[in-house]
């Protein structure tokens, strides 16, 4: 049985991991042994640490995923019959200086609460991360290099081309240069064309906001809610 749940477990974390999915995806045991996690999970946890004077748990975990695990678990404990162990999904958010990570955990569990294995699923939220996916974006779409990029990210700050050889360490008229194949790439006439192209894109680019983070647990036909925060 032991080893039906870690395939069955594996198999549901990699359809969820998927390249390009974009979450980061985390596997872990009742005893928070971790069991798997994608590249995008351990850069998050590594973001979470570091914003935390790099404080762990286990050695490995973030404290709020540690914590997000122990609380999913002792849910598992005082629900002693396994009919009532229908999917239970709890989250909470993290917050950085520039953005933010949501935590969301759900358990998938065996007769047993030994055989439990938590599923935790990291999504970056809020401005920073906003930012990131929209120079990223723009990249990709206007086909600008990472030079370009870097001075496409500076602009919309509001820097002067002065300011931006400055930054960059280049002559001003180079970065004139760059502005000028900048607005070839993106079919903008000014600065400020160029400005409008990003915004335009990033318009059609926002992400959903998260709705509050909560739990819900299935009792007696009867949910009760549970927010969390870290």
């Amino acid at each position: 049985m032991e080893k039906h749940i870690d395939d069955l477990s594996r198999n549901h974390i990699e359809c969820m991991g998927a390249p390009h999915a974009g979450p980061g995806i985390m596997l872990l045991t009742a005893s928070m042994q971790l069991l798997y996690r994608n590249q995008w999970a351990s850069e998050l946890c590594r973001k979470i640490i570091q914003c935390q004077d790099g404080k762990t748990a286990n050695g490995v975990l973030p404290p709020a995923v540690a914590s997000l695990v122990d609380e999913i678990c002792q849910i598992l404990e005082v629900r002693p019959d396994p009919k009532d162990w229908e999917q239970i999904q709890i989250s909470r958010c993290v917050n950085m200086p520039h953005s933010s990570v949501l935590l969301c955990g759900a358990a998938l569990v065996d007769q047993t609460t030994a055989g439990a294995r938590i599923v935790i699923v990291l999504s970056e939220v809020g401005i920073g991360a906003w930012e990131d996916n929209i120079f990223v974006k723009a990249k990709e779409t206007f086909l600008l290099t990472a030079r370009e990029t870097t001075v496409v990210q500076h602009l919309l700050k509001g820097w002067s081309n002065k300011e931006i050889a400055n930054e960059m360490r280049l002559a001003e008229q180079t970065v004139k240069e760059h502005f000028k194949h900048i607005a070839d790439k993106t079919s903008a006439t000014s600065r400020i064309g160029i400005v409008m192209k990003i915004i335009q894109l990033a318009l059609c680019h926002t992400p959903a906001i998260p709705s509050p983070p909560v739990a819900t647990i299935p009792m007696n036909g009867r949910p009760i809610e549970l927010v969390g925060s870290a």
